[in-house]
């Protein structure tokens, strides 16, 4: 080992231009923040989709529709869904709970029973909302349904 094949350690030399060190370096002078204007004052953030002044994009496009504030809007879950619940883990008893434990809803969501598939387990069902196809597939199969 000598002088002619020492080298610094992996990581340790960042291999970038440095700026404001005269005009020798080639990024002298105004170190690349161009002439005037806010952007090249120190101290100086832009606002996020701020455009020089220019009527921002956000702005410029055209917003369409309504959007109700006050929707209320449910996860849906079909009866095939609860069916293949029952038949895997043999439940008796379905709710916000055993739905949550499965992965089927978040913790803040309201639940909707749909009517697609067809049930043949006496359930026990308790939810927030059922459609009317719903409650009737599940009260032929023997089961109930009971709103949250």
């Amino acid at each position: 080992m000598n002088l002619s094949n020492l080298k610094p350690a992996e990581g340790s030399v960042k291999n970038r231009k440095r700026i404001g060190r005269g005009t020798g370096s080639g990024r002298g002078g105004t170190s690349t923040r161009g002439h005037k204007g806010a952007g090249s004052r120190s101290g100086y953030s832009s606002k996020v989709g701020f455009e020089g002044g220019q009527m921002p994009l956000q702005r410029r496009v055209p917003k369409v529709g309504f959007k109700n504030p006050n929707r209320v809007e449910f996860v849906g879950i079909n009866l095939d869904v609860l069916q293949g619940l029952t038949e895997k883990f043999n439940l008796s008893l379905i709710d916000f709970d055993v739905m949550k434990e499965h992965g089927l809803v978040s913790k803040n969501d309201l639940v909707k029973i749909l009517g697609r598939g067809e049930l043949k387990a006496k359930l026990e069902v308790k939810a927030h909302a059922f459609t009317a196809a719903a409650s009737k597939a599940i009260e032929a199969a023997g089961g109930s349904v009971v709103k949250l």
